[in-house]
């Protein structure tokens, strides 16, 4: 089983199971961290990290998936005015698009880089039974070296920082890999970009999607958000995916 073979009842059916299932609700989530594939394997825990939105909450979604190669340009973006699913049609954001395409140069516009393959569809999926109404950007990294990784993270916090967007970061790393993961994200907690970015570089890493997870920890970081991976705090469970994830704001103090 995968996605693509449930219908609507059946995935919003899942979604309110997992809501229901929450001990506290969360804050505005601005980032999700899912599986690139889901299936029969992981879709209780994409239902967990969705269910954290709310119908209403989002009019565009920008989907940031790796997919390693030799273009030459690094950062493609399918041109597609939509895009269809079993569910319905999604309309492309183009505005949005043209504004990533005039950030920098290696944001180009490719239909190479638009296939049967995607993460997009999966996750189209589960945002077509989360929200009400939304359009979707596509974007890829064909080459998940540091300063390619830095430049999409930088290009993201700045363009969609006073948007109203979600973004879906998809990645995976296998359960044994728990403390590879806990020391990535020490990295993240301290504030040490240098020693993200030599992680990265070494090529040592467990990630399937080094590079869209990379750059979610460091939207995550400059927008002040509070990353939330169930598999770091219950190492009883065996987790499908321990980037499985979400990240949302902080809660403030209230002065009297």
């Amino acid at each position: 089983m995968d996605i693509t073979s449930l219908n609507r009842e059946q995935i919003t059916q899942g979604l309110d199971r997992a809501k229901s299932e929450q001990t506290e609700k969360s804050e505005t989530v601005r980032i999700l961290f899912s599986p690139r594939i889901i299936d029969r394997s992981n879709i209780d825990e994409v239902f967990n990290i969705y269910s954290h939105i709310d119908k209403d909450d989002f009019d565009t979604v920008v989907i940031v998936e790796s997919h390693p190669g030799s273009a030459e340009k690094k950062l493609p973006m399918p041109s597609f005015k939509s895009v269809q699913t079993s569910l319905g049609e999604v309309l492309a954001n183009d505005k949005l698009r043209n504004d990533f395409c005039d950030e920098d140069d290696d944001f180009f516009i490719d239909d190479e880089a638009f296939d049967e393959e995607l993460s997009l569809y999966d996750q189209l999926m589960m945002l077509q039974c989360s929200l009400e109404d939304f359009t979707v950007l596509s974007i890829q990294i064909t080459d998940e070296n540091s300063f390619i990784i830095k430049e999409l993270a930088y290009a993201l916090e700045e363009i969609l920082a006073s948007k109203n967007a979600l973004i879906v970061f998809c990645c995976d790393m296998e359960s044994e890999n728990r403390d590879e993961l806990k020391k990535v994200l020490s990295f993240h907690n301290e504030g040490n970009l240098t020693g993200l970015m030599n992680y990265v570089n070494t090529g040592d890493s467990k990630i399937e999607g080094i590079g869209a997870f990379v750059a979610g920890l460091i939207v995550a970081k400059k927008w002040g958000l509070k990353i939330n991976f169930n598999s770091i705090d219950d190492s009883t469970s065996d987790h499908a995916n321990l980037l499985a994830g979400y990240a949302e704001m902080q809660r403030q103090a209230v002065l009297k």
